[in-house]
């Protein structure tokens, strides 16, 4: 969906329109009317790009290649999808209070300072696609092989 999708730019200029001949007691329900209709093209915008996806995945499996791991694209960089580097870091972060916690008990600001150092670094690898021969089918690059 286009920031400036001519749609939406109407159905606005129609709901500020109608603002000013209803006054401001209609405002509440204009807004909920237009955020609905951005909603309902922000979902339709959603659904096309996963069917999209899909499809490819389905493909791509047809083919007996991986749908991701080609690393072209942003999205794609080091064979992982926005799914699952967001997965890795929201385990990482989850994973932080529990370690925090040890961390503070056992050394104190010292402790919580060299644990948040270690959950950094761990990130920052994995950022990096440092791991990428941990990932199943993959070699290390420059492997040889």
């Amino acid at each position: 969906m286009d920031a400036r999708d001519p749609d939406l730019k109407k159905e606005l200029d129609a709901a500020l329109q109608t603002r000013k001949e209803l006054g401001a007691e209609y405002e509440s329900e204009l807004v909920d009317s237009f955020m609905e209709k951005v909603e309902q093209r922000f979902n339709d915008t959603a659904d096309r790009q996963v069917r999209r996806q899909l499809a490819e995945q389905q493909m791509a499996t047809a083919r007996g290649t991986r749908p991701y791991g080609t690393g072209t694209g942003p999205d794609q960089a080091h064979g992982l999808g926005v799914g699952e580097r967001f997965a890795f870091v929201g385990v990482s972060l989850v994973l932080a209070i529990p370690l925090s916690a040890i961390g503070v008990v056992n050394a104190g600001l010292s402790g919580l300072l060299i644990t948040w150092a270690g959950i950094f670094g761990v990130n920052a690898v994995h950022a990096a696609g440092a791991l990428s021969w941990l990932r199943r089918g993959r070699k290390p690059e420059g492997s040889g092989d």
